[in-house]
């Protein structure tokens, strides 16, 4: 008889010893690159700025694709495209020449270039502020629509608070408020300057077009 020979029995428990052995190290495993993961997706989205330049001086402005990134994505598209170049503020909203006293606002308001109106892109679903959680505070990015989910390029700076603006508010009537998707981090004295300049007695939007509109020279990332 053998004596080195090894119980069966011994070389069973060692076996199954073995794979338990590597079952838990291939389980932790597992869980390290899982946490890792779910660490990377819990990451902040940087914001981008853009600098859109016009004839009344320089804005800075702060995309938030991380609370509204179906509203930042779209303008950035738009930026990227160049969309913005040639385009125009057309329109400055302020109580002394308001067409609605029911529920007043200040902003002012951009528009792509004009004879690029065909190659728009498709109107884009709606992030309520109920949703995103912002709100139209002063220097805020605000796009600007008709109906729910159609919004497209057009976009406006607000000036001052304007909570009638959010959802819920009264600006709109059918309450579901606008979408916020960034703020001004540098050029607010140009949005004032802007906000103050003349408007006429008729127009696009009434007493509310500024005349003559300020070009937009050109936007895009910084």
């Amino acid at each position: 008889m053998n004596s080195n020979r090894i119980p069966t029995k011994v070389l069973t428990i060692s076996a199954e010893h073995n794979a338990l052995t590597g079952a838990v190290i291939l389980a932790g495993l597992a869980m390290v690159l899982l946490a890792s993961c779910v660490g990377y997706a819990h990451l902040p989205t940087r914001p981008v700025l853009v600098i859109l330049e016009t004839e009344a001086g320089n804005i800075t402005v702060e995309v938030n694709t991380a609370a509204a990134p179906i509203t930042g994505t779209n303008f950035l598209k738009y930026v990227n495209g160049k969309f913005y170049d040639g385009g125009i503020i057309n329109r400055a909203v302020r109580p002394d020449n308001t067409i609605r006293h029911d529920v007043e606002i200040q902003v002012i308001q951009f528009q792509s270039n004009p004879s690029r109106e065909n190659e728009l892109l498709p109107p884009i679903p709606m992030e309520r502020t109920s949703v995103t959680g912002l709100k139209h505070l002063n220097g805020v990015l605000s796009m600007a629509r008709m109906g729910p989910d159609t919004a497209q390029a057009s976009f406006s700076i607000v000036i001052g608070d304007q909570p009638e603006m959010d959802f819920g508010g009264k600006r709109n009537p059918d309450g579901q408020g606008f979408a916020v998707f960034g703020r001004v981090v540098a050029g607010m004295d140009v949005v004032k300057k802007i906000h103050r300049s003349h408007t006429g007695a008729d127009g696009a939007y009434k007493t509310e077009t500024l005349e003559p509109s300020i070009k937009i020279l050109k936007a895009y990332r910084k």
